[in-house]
């Protein structure tokens, strides 16, 4: 599947029925809007099953992390996980279909039910976590199989170019094109919605900052109608994060993986050469302005991430922007891909559907 030449659909009137069904929506709302200050609210939990794979991540992935940290430019084979992934993929009555971008694959994925994505309705932009180093749309297939039905959305995953080898530009550049490819085919802005989790919360709210600035270029500024974000890192600078006292809670990273990290993001930037210039190293955080999306953020309340994801909600409710952030005691970095087995996960990632549909209509 490539992408139409150009935008499909007949002009759309002056008033729409999606702008009637807007502002009803207003008249209705169920998730709290914040007026300069962020919304935030701590779930229950955690379950025995949550408890139990916070546990297993402790003594298993925590420990495989720390070792590797110290040897982050050995190419350990990080492009297995999302090909030994297909094995775990849902059921077949999930609709898969191949997306072609200009520097990357994609995957439009429908849950069962789920109308096909025509540029009528509703459609979900989705950014995979993986440090931005592994993981593509087979790792992420359950939990963005139960999102589009939770939703009831279709979602295009982008497999952007990955670290070491390509830069976080170039996977920003990869997720545009997914965003490209979605206007091509007759979707508007409000109904678009940009999700990510991990390194995704990332790329997402950079998206967003590169549409809204691309006003100021003289092309046509854009704000999707919606962001969410799953654990999301949106502050690559590591200081606050080492120094939060979840880094002795939390079940995944110890503190050197995000020197790991640094060091990864600052090579590969400097092999990008731009206007003859190594790619600067691009802060989201340091760019928050009116007008981006309204956002929710899905966090671990033992994570370190919830640094990231408080300081984010804080800075964007501080420019007027509707920003809400659901706080899970005790569950493991991006628990959502547990689902089905953690009631959690099920639970958020529910929660996020009924907040998809509320912004798109």
């Amino acid at each position: 599947m490539t992408a139409p030449s150009k935008v499909s659909g007949s002009p759309r009137d002056a008033i729409r029925p999606r702008d009637v069904l807007k502002a009803r929506r207003l008249e209705t709302r169920r998730f709290a809007i914040s007026d300069g200050a962020p919304v935030e609210v701590v779930e229950s939990g955690p379950s025995i099953p949550a408890r139990l794979a916070a546990l297993t991540s402790r003594l298993t992935i925590r420990p495989i992390l720390a070792v590797g940290s110290y040897v982050p430019q050995v190419p350990w084979p990080w492009g297995l996980i999302d090909h030994a992934a297909r094995v775990l993929l849902p059921a077949p009555t999930t609709v898969r279909a191949a997306v072609s971008l200009p520097n990357a694959s994609a995957q439009l994925v429908r849950a069962r039910g789920v109308l096909p994505a025509d540029g009528t309705r509703r459609v979900i932009l989705y950014l995979h976590g993986g440090a931005f180093l592994t993981c593509g749309a087979n790792s992420h297939g359950r939990l963005v199989e139960t999102l589009s039905s939770f939703a009831d959305s279709p979602v295009l995953v982008v497999n952007y170019r990955l670290l070491p080898k390509h830069s976080i530009t170039m996977a920003l550049d990869d997720c545009h094109d997914g965003y490209r490819w979605l206007r091509l085919m007759g979707y508007e802005p409000d109904q678009i919605v940009l999700a990510g989790d991990s390194a995704g919360g990332y790329l997402s709210l950079a998206l967003a900052q590169r549409l809204l600035a691309e006003g100021a270029e003289g092309a046509e500024s854009e704000a999707p109608a919606a962001l969410v974000a799953i654990s999301p890192l949106l502050q690559l600078a590591k200081k606050h994060k080492q120094a939060h006292p979840n880094i002795k809670t939390d079940a995944m990273f110890p503190a050197k993986a995000f020197d790991a990290l640094d060091a990864l993001v600052a090579g590969a930037a400097a092999k990008n050469d731009i206007d003859g210039k190594p790619e600067d190293v691009y802060e989201p955080l340091e760019h928050i302005e009116p007008g981006l999306p309204r956002t929710l953020i899905h966090v671990s309340g033992s994570e370190v991430l919830l640094h990231d994801a408080q300081l984010a909600a804080s800075k964007l409710a501080a420019v007027g922007v509707p920003a809400e952030v659901r706080v899970w005691p005790g569950q493991v970095h991006d628990f959502q891909l547990a689902a089905p087995m953690l009631p959690e996960a099920v639970r958020s990632l529910r929660q996020i559907g009924d907040y998809i549909r509320e912004a798109t209509g």
